[in-house]
């Protein structure tokens, strides 16, 4: 299974919720290879893996961008002069193992490191994808990338996660049209929920303002080549706090975010994965303190110590019962998986 982690906005906790999501995940599924694929050029979700700001992650990624480049830009450099057929590569020569240099990710993780290189390569991969070829669907050829690459790896991982860049630019589709299952993380903002709108247009083509747009949509031309697309698996609430009570106007919007998402299951069943729309949305608390340890760490919550950790010449206090809470609401949301 391949899980997709979008919205088409930034500051939703994204890239921390992946991080911490893929590492429970692997630690309680200890038998699964799993692969993560950071499609996002500011590769936050590498460095983390890679060490966090106090481990190095930042050198440790650097160290990938050699003059054969172990990560995604490397792999989308090596298609540019090959867009429309694979090339003949060997796709473990992109990938790394995060647990050499992080000690606290589990072993059976392995990295497709995020690149900054990639916004380069964004004006010509999109140009590829717009080039008229008789006889090719270039536009399909150059979506199809990633999936390309997975296809290359002949099944030796189990499961899949993707942390994609929170946009729609042409790297995105790449990684979303790979995709199974799409994990979209929301706040308690008017914005975050006009994103989740704007998700629903951009790759499902739902409530297009007319039918121009349809026809040139992400969904068609996907379909149109015989591609399937990813269903929502969950949506998850993200960094709410003690402050979100049910009087309050956080809570008002969290609502009208689970009313549109009704409404879009009873016209469009099919583009999700659950039935019940209590199946499909998590609450995850704000991590506060104990998400900025992890984070400059480079830790997941499971191997974060309690106690006094010395971050940036400040002393700060990780206590047991929050530590605790952060685990629980973690792992409500890996029971979705």
């Amino acid at each position: 299974m391949i899980y997709a982690f979008w919205n088409n906005k930034g500051g939703t906790g994204k890239t921390s919720l992946s991080f911490q999501t893929i590492t429970m995940y692997a630690k309680i599924h200890k038998k699964e290879k799993i692969l993560a694929i950071d499609l996002c050029p500011q590769a936050n979700l590498s460095e983390l893996l890679l060490g966090g700001l106090l481990g190095n992650g930042a050198g440790n990624l650097n160290s990938l961008y050699g003059e054969k480049r172990r990560s995604v830009g490397g792999y989308f450099q090596d298609r540019l002069p090959s867009p429309f057929t694979m090339p003949e590569i060997d796709p473990h020569e992109y990938i790394t193992k995060p647990a050499i240099c992080n000690s606290s990710i589990p072993e059976n993780v392995s990295l497709l490191a995020g690149d900054p290189i990639v916004e380069l390569q964004t004006n010509a991969i999109a140009t590829l994808a717009n080039t008229q070829l008789p006889g090719t669907d270039t536009w399909i050829a150059v979506i199809d990338w990633i999936r390309d690459f997975i296809q290359k790896l002949n099944g030796v991982y189990d499961t899949i996660f993707l942390d994609c860049n929170p946009s729609f630019s042409v790297y995105t589709q790449i990684a979303i049209a790979s995709a199974d299952r799409l994990i979209l993380p929301v706040m308690a903002d008017d914005s975050s929920r006009r994103a989740l709108q704007n998700a629903f247009s951009l790759i499902y083509g739902i409530k297009s303002p007319s039918s121009i747009y349809r026809e040139y949509s992400f969904s068609t031309k996907l379909l149109g080549a015989g591609r399937t697309l990813p269903r929502i698996h969950c949506i998850v609430k993200n960094r709410l706090t003690q402050y979100m009570g049910t009087s309050s106007a956080y809570h008002s919007v969290l609502l009208s975010i689970e009313n549109d998402v009704e409404q879009v299951m009873e016209s469009n069943p099919d583009i999700f994965s659950f039935s019940d729309i209590h199946d499909g949305i998590v609450s995850i608390r704000d991590f506060q303190t104990t998400g900025v340890v992890a984070f400059a760490e480079g830790k997941p919550f499971t191997e974060l110590a309690t106690g006094m950790h010395h971050i940036f010449e400040k002393d700060t206090q990780i206590s047991k019962e929050y530590l605790n809470k952060c685990n629980e609401a973690m792992d409500n949301l890996i029971k979705k998986f």
